[in-house]
């Protein structure tokens, strides 16, 4: 582990001194080397999930190679150091996020999950028949699906913070939504389908100020901008693990300890309890109340792993460069006939989503890919944006520190190649 360690200080130490270099970044991961149909692989579809560092890929095969064991109950070496590998993995979650405690950490297999957790635990315990949730026109399903369950569950109402033509949030109807029965907000802190950076700090001020905790989804912003909880004093954070670079089928929950103490566990099983018998189950401390059975170890270990690299490399240096290919592809994209943006919010990650003159989504996307260039076409998991913009689908370019300017470039072409086809 040292030695992995080791390399990725040492490039980033390189990279720093060439001012983010992303030609050296863009030889640390081994599938941009690839060629799709004779082409080489333009990758901009980050915003469903982004590639893996070698650092990442090796961290998964040396715990599978060299420590493969259960953890938390084992007393023998490999459990010791499969237990210490993970929980390792934990605090380093806390320090990204910036974290008052490693037992606000909780694993989980994604954003998805995390919100999930919210939706049945403190849900269940705090929200009530009248009471109401609020959520924005700009959601994925999976902040939307969670909560209309509760509702449906509880006989609570889901109210919805409407968004402006640019795809920004209206904040003055945001204010007018919030009342007594409010129990939670839950908003997205950068939309999957319009790029929006929500000023969420601004949002969690006006739920406080009611007494009302917020949930955060951060799976569009962890891998891209600098994420502190205790800044935005927000109460649940959830990010996935594979959009940052990390494994699949891992992410995280961040929750205030007062909370999470007075949550009742999600599900049931092994690691989750400190006694059994039959007639009562006493329940693990923090952060092992949630965490039910076997987790997804490696994936921890692995997360881990890209939170390292991505720390060696820097949050700022990564938002910057992103930010610069954010400009560049928005003119670029802008200058062709036909091509109109959906989501020109003023704040905005890499994100750009498109729709062209006489050319559905999907068939962008097919012909895109027969050019090498890898974008998401359809509705994103994000319907109810589609329908705000009386649209069936966009075309969706999402860029990672790892893309270039040439690429988008190439992006370019390749929308040339579909004029031509539709032209």
């Amino acid at each position: 582990m040292k030695v992995a360690r080791d390399t990725v200080l040492e490039n980033a130490w390189s990279r720093t001194e060439n001012r983010f270099d992303v030609r050296r970044i863009r030889e640390d991961f081994p599938i941009l080397k690839r060629r799709v149909h004779g082409r080489p692989l333009v990758y901009l579809d980050n915003a469903a999930t982004s590639q893996k560092p070698q650092v990442v890929i090796d961290a998964l095969t040396r715990y599978y190679a060299e420590e493969n064991s259960n953890i938390h109950r084992g007393v023998h070496f490999l459990s010791e150091q499969a237990t210490n590998a993970y929980e390792s993995a934990r605090a380093k979650a806390r320090d990204f996020i910036n974290a008052k405690e490693a037992r606000e950490i909780i694993f989980v297999r994604g954003t998805t999950e995390g919100i999930n957790l919210v939706a049945q635990s403190y849900g269940g315990k705090f929200v009530r028949k009248g009471d109401e949730i609020v959520i924005s026109a700009m959601e994925h399903h999976s902040n939307i699906v969670p909560w209309q369950m509760l509702c449906e569950q509880v006989g609570a109402k889901l109210r919805v913070i409407p968004i402006n033509p640019e795809g920004e949030l209206l904040v003055d109807e945001y204010k007018a939504v919030l009342n007594k029965r409010t129990k939670l907000v839950s908003v997205a802190h950068v939309s999957n389908a319009l790029g929006t950076i929500n000023p969420v700090k601004e949002i969690i001020e006006i739920a406080h100020a009611w007494n009302v905790p917020v949930l955060v989804d951060g799976a569009q912003a962890a891998p891209h901008l600098t994420v502190d909880v205790q800044d935005l004093d927000c109460d649940f954070y959830a990010f996935s693990g594979h959009k940052l670079y990390g494994p699949t089928g891992i992410g995280i929950l961040y929750g205030k300890e007062r909370w999470l103490e007075a949550m009742p566990p999600y599900q049931g099983g092994g690691d989750m309890i400190s006694l059994v018998t039959f007639e009562k189950t006493h329940y693990n401390v923090l952060p092992f109340k949630f965490e039910a059975g076997t987790p997804h170890i490696a994936g921890g270990i692995g997360l881990g792993s890209a939170i390292d690299y991505l720390r060696a490399i820097g949050m700022d240096a990564i938002a910057a460069h992103e930010r610069e290919l954010l400009a560049y592809g928005t003119t670029a994209l802008s200058a062709i006939k036909g091509l109109r943006i959906i989501g020109t919010a003023k704040e905005k990650a890499g994100v750009i989503s498109f729709v062209l003159d006489g050319a559905h989504p999907h068939d962008i996307g097919t012909i895109l890919d027969q050019q090498g260039v890898a974008i998401r076409a359809g509705h994103h998991c994000a319907m109810p944006v589609m329908q705000r913009f009386a649209l069936p689908a966009t075309a969706r370019a999402s860029f990672a520190m790892y893309n270039t300017q040439e690429e988008i470039d190439l992006l370019v072409e390749a929308i040339d190649k579909v004029i031509e086809v539709f032209g």
